[in-house]
C-alpha cells in the first residue's frame, strides 16, 4: 500500500477521506494549509499528494508545482468545488494526474487513487530501467588510453567485419565479455541477439539442453520443448564465456556444429541450421588443457580462428584514472548520492596498487569506497585497508630479479629460456625421477611430459 499525502483545510473532508484510504491499507500524513504541506513534502517520504486548490495560504496549484519538483516521479491529485476546463487543463498542463469535483464518491476516490499509483509506479519502473539501459550502455564504452588496450580495440574492429570465431583469453576480471560485445556491436550483426553462456555455471547434465535445446520428454523433468541458445543467437552473436570449462563430453557435439553449422536437439529427430558468429572467452592455458587431455585439440583449432590476449590492469595503468572516473560516476548515479569524484590522495593509492582481481577488483572497490561516502569527494579512509597500506617496495626484490635491457630483447626466447632452465633443475634434483620433478613444479605428469616434448628434453 502507499504513503498518501493529503492536504485540506476542512478537518471533516481531511477526517472522511483518511478514514477511506487507511481501510485500503493506505498509511495518511495530514496537513491543514499550504505551509505544513510544504514541509511533509520536503521532509516526508510520500508516494501520492491529495491537495486541495483552494487553500487559506497558498493555491493547490503552487503545491503541485512544489510537489513535482521534489519528485518529478509521483502523482498529484487536485480536489476543487470550483471545477472548469481552464483549471483542468492547467493542472494537467502543470503535471496533475487527475482532478476531483467536490462532492465526490469514495469510489471515485478510489478508483483515480488506485490509478495514480499504478501510473507513477509505472514511471518510476521507466526511470530505473532508462537508469539501467544508460548504466550498461556505459559500461559497454570500453577505456583504452593505454597502448596495449588501443591495440586490441584495432584488432577488434578489424574482426568484427568478418563473422571469423574469435577466442578472447586473459585473466579473469580483464573484461572478456566486453571485447566480445564491442566485436558484436561492431559487426554487421549488431541488429541481431548477444547471447552469453557461462559454461563453467551450468551442470554437465544440463549443459548440452542449454545449448542446442531438447524436445518434450527428451528426459526426466523436460515437461516443455526447449530452443537453446544457439537459436536463441540466431542472426546474430553466441558468446561461450569460460569455455575451457565445458565438459569433454560436449565438446565433440560443440565441434560438430561449428563444422556443419546444424544442431539437433537433445531427443529431437531432425537437425536445425543455424547462422551464429561464435566467440569463446577463457582465463585457461588451453593448451595445457590439451596436454592434459581435458580440452580437445580439434575444437581448439575450430574455435581460434582470431584470438585476443586481454592485458592485466597493472599492464594498462594509463587507463586507471580514467576507469575511477567512469566507476565513481556510474555508483554515484545509481545510489542518488552527490559524489563528483576522488582525492588526489586516493588516485595516487589506486594508481600504485597491482590489482590482481583485475577490472572487476577496481569496479568493486570503487563501489564500496562510493557506499561508504557521505561527501562530495572519496576520501582515501573510504578505501580497503589493503589498498591504503600497500607498498610497491614490498615488491622491490622481485622487480629487481629482471631489468629490461635498454636495446630490448626477445620476450618468448626469454620465457623459454627460464621454462628450461627450471626444467632441467628440477630433473637434476630428481636425478632424473620425471614424476618427482613434476611434483617440484606443481605440474601434472602430463603437463610435465607435453612440456619435455616442447623442449626437447625427451630423453
Amino acid at each position: 500500500m502507499a504513503d498518501i499525502l493529503l492536504c485540506d483545510d476542512e478537518k471533516n473532508l481531511r477526517d472522511l477521506l483518511s478514514l477511506a484510504l487507511e481501510e485500503r491499507g493506505h498509511q495518511l500524513q495530514e496537513a491543514a494549509n499550504g505551509a505544513q504541506a510544504l514541509k511533509k513534502l520536503a521532509s516526508e517520504e510520500w508516494d501520492l499528494f491529495i491537495t486541495d486548490l483552494k487553500l487559506p495560504d497558498l493555491s493547490g496549484l503552487d503545491l503541485l508545482r512544489r510537489a513535482k519538483q521534489l519528485a518529478p516521479d509521483k502523482p498529484v491529485i487536485l480536489i476543487t468545488a470550483h471545477a472548469s476546463a481552464a483549471t483542468a487543463i492547467t493542472a494537467m498542463k502543470e503535471g496533475a494526474f487527475d482532478y476531483l469535483e467536490k462532492p465526490f464518491s469514495i469510489e471515485d476516490l478510489h478508483l483515480v487513487v488506485t490509478r495514480s499509483l499504478e501510473q507513477g509506479a509505472l514511471v518510476r519502473e521507466n526511470v530505473q530501467l532508462k537508469k539501467i539501459i544508460q548504466e550498461k550502455e556505459a559500461q559497454r564504452e570500453i577505456i583504452a588510453n593505454s597502448r596495449a588496450m588501443r591495440h586490441v580495440l584495432e584488432l577488434a574492429e578489424r574482426v568484427a567485419r568478418t563473422d571469423a570465431s574469435v577466442m578472447v583469453t586473459g585473466e579473469s576480471g580483464t573484461g572478456k565479455e566486453l571485447i566480445a560485445r564491442y566485436i558484436h556491436d561492431h559487426s554487421k550483426r549488431s541488429h541481431g541477439p548477444f547471447v552469453a553462456i557461462n559454461c563453467g555455471a551450468i551442470p554437465e547434465n544440463l549443459i548440452e539442453s542449454e545449448l542446442f535445446g531438447h524436445a518434450k520428454g527428451a528426459f526426466s523433468g523436460a515437461v516443455n520443448s526447449r530452443k537453446g541458445v544457439f537459436v536463441e543467437a540466431e542472426g546474430g552473436t553466441l558468446l561461450l564465456d569460460e569455455m575451457g570449462e565445458m565438459p569433454l563430453t560436449i565438446q565433440a557435439s560443440l565441434l560438430r556444429v561449428l563444422q556443419e553449422r546444424v544442431i539437433r536437439p537433445v531427443g529431437g529427430t531432425g537437425e536445425k541450421p543455424v547462422d551464429v558468429r561464435v566467440i569463446a572467452t577463457t582465463h585457461r592455458d588451453l593448451m595445457q588443457e590439451i596436454a592434459e587431455q581435458r580440452f580437445r585439440e580439434d575444437l581448439y583449432y575450430r574455435i581460434h580462428v582470431v584470438n585476443f590476449k586481454l592485458p592485466p590492469l597493472h599492464d594498462r595503468r594509463e587507463d586507471i584514472p580514467l576507469l575511477v572516473v567512469r566507476f565513481v560516476d556510474t555508483f554515484a548515479k545509481r545510489y542518488d548520492l552527490p559524489i563528483k569524484g576522488v582525492s588526489p590522495e586516493v588516485m595516487d593509492c589506486l594508481s600504485r596498487y597491482p590489482f590482481p582481481g583485475n577490472i572487476r577488483e577496481l569496479q568493486n572497490i570503487i563501489e564500496g569506497a562510493v557506499s561508504l561516502t557521505t561527501s562530495q569527494q572519496v576520501e582515501l579512509t573510504a578505501l580497503p585497508e589493503q589498498i591504503r597500506h600497500y607498498s610497491p617496495r614490498s615488491n622491490a626484490e622481485a622487480a629487481d630479479l629482471f631489468k629490461l635491457p635498454a636495446e630490448g630483447m626477445d620476450l618468448e626466447q626469454w620465457m623459454l629460456d627460464r621454462e628450461l632452465s627450471a626444467m632441467n633443475q628440477a630433473l637434476e634434483r630428481a636425478e632424473g625421477n620425471k614424476t618427482n620433478a613434476a611434483k617440484l613444479l606443481g605440474l601434472s605428469f602430463r603437463s610435465f611430459r607435453y612440456r619435455l616434448k616442447k623442449l626437447n628434453l625427451e630423453e
